[in-house]
């Protein structure tokens, strides 16, 4: 027989961290209490871990009894909840043992502490380092929630190396012949194009699968009268995603889509400040957001974050 949760960890782990006040709470003690809410998220991802081992378990079996109904079922739901976070915390707190894997996985790289009175600030930053901070990050992106999640289609900011780099090698040229047109760096423009497209690997395409050459989500606005697609993506309306079905400009080569982009971004008074001269990375990407390029509240610091990606850098692309 399972043992029902104490109050205390009914009160800790109430609500799985999915729910999106849930991860506000995360995120706050984050900042209060990093070591806690490092430790919490990733108890809370084992618990969702064991709710889907749970309901695959059921689906496995044929329901012939009461609670194959809606009813039913939603009170299986709630049980299946209930169990999953009393088995994820397990006798002494261990649990099935996934929650220490991912706090050892997350913990490994930590920032070390900040340089005492009289040592080099270069000691107290180490390159590649991991804060508690950015092993929830991780911990949403897993989960397809959060800020650090896609929002739709070509949102995401994470992609394998081999699958970034041949991104990068691929269109370089392109950003490069766009940066001239345009005045914006490469740079800036290869990490729009690998967050709209999710490094290559979400690109926009017609029902046939045929590629619109895409790669910036341009919509098809503004008096377009090329080709184009139709395809379901996320917007953001007060703030709330939302799915429908949105027009995007199709071209026949990703020379014409680049192109397309450099008039679009050079031209258009809307985003006048994005292409502003001497703009860093973060000023590029707010000046786009505050333009309505996207509606995705979290768009600029995304777009900043991918820009400033490692592998972006180490291109050395201006």
């Amino acid at each position: 027989m399972v043992a029902p949760l104490s109050a205390a960890s009914a009160r800790d782990a109430g609500a799985l961290a999915s729910d999106a006040r849930a991860l506000d709470s995360l995120r706050m003690q984050a900042k209060n209490d990093p070591d806690k809410a490092l430790k919490q998220a990733a108890s809370q991802f084992e618990a969702l871990f064991m709710q889907m081992l749970l309901k695959s378990m059921r689906d496995a079996v044929p329901q012939y009894d009461n609670l194959s109904s809606d009813a039913g079922r939603t009170y299986t739901g709630m049980l299946d909840q209930q169990m999953s976070q009393t088995l994820s915390s397990g006798a002494g707190g261990k649990g099935l043992g996934l929650a220490d894997l991912m706090l050892k996985q997350l913990s490994r790289n930590r920032a070390p502490q900040a340089p005492k009175a009289g040592e080099g600030a270069e000691q107290g930053a180490a390159v590649g380092a991991t804060s508690p901070a950015a092993g929830l990050r991780k911990f949403e992106r897993a989960l397809g929630v959060g800020a650090g999640a896609a929002p739709g289609a070509g949102q995401g900011t994470a992609a394998p190396s081999p699958t970034a780099q041949k991104f990068v090698d691929t269109m370089l040229p392109h950003a490069a012949q766009a940066s001239r047109e345009s005045g914006v760096p490469a740079r800036f423009i290869l990490g729009q194009a690998a967050l709209e497209s999710g490094w290559g690997k979400s690109e926009i395409r017609g029902a046939d699968g045929t590629n619109s050459h895409n790669l910036f989500g341009i919509k098809a606005t503004g008096g377009w009268s090329g080709k184009t697609v139709s395809v379901t993506t996320t917007e953001y309306v007060n703030g709330q995603p939302r799915k429908q079905v949105e027009k995007f400009r199709a071209y026949d080569s990703y020379t014409e889509g680049f192109r397309d982009y450099a008039r679009l971004i050079a031209n258009n008074p809307r985003y006048a400040a994005a292409v502003k001269p001497g703009n860093d990375a973060a000023g590029f990407a707010q000046g786009l957001a505050r333009g309505g390029y996207a509606t995705d509240p979290e768009y600029a610091a995304k777009l900043t974050r991918v820009i400033n990606s490692s592998l972006l850098a180490q291109r050395g692309t201006a």
